[in-house]
């Protein structure tokens, strides 16, 4: 697993949103796909491990642990975490769903 800066992700990343989701739909990076950690085990089937795969929550820690459950699951070799999260995203002006 690695880490990146939220304005490292490449615009067409896909990009797995692990919050709840309330506050997915309170506002999201554009592109996001909602994937919610109390929902990651049984959905992990649904992301795709051959290319990077950028994981995201509010400030980083809990997209951290889903990285890490995915890189011991289906290796690590495509598994980013987005570091600051959701709030380094709106922070920097990228592209929000609101």
């Amino acid at each position: 697993m690695r880490s990146v800066n939220v304005t490292e992700v490449p615009a067409d990343a896909q990009l797995i949103d692990v919050r709840e989701p309330d506050e997915y739909a309170a506002g999201h990076a554009q592109g996001a796909v909602n994937i919610p950690m109390s929902e990651f085990v049984g959905r992990i089937g649904e992301i795709d491990t051959e290319h990077d795969v950028y994981l995201i929550c509010k400030l980083g820690g809990g997209s951290r642990e889903c990285a890490e459950y995915l890189e011991q699951a289906r290796g690590g070799e495509h598994v980013v975490n987005v570091e600051g999260g959701t709030e380094a995203w709106r922070e920097h002006n990228l592209p929000m769903v609101d």
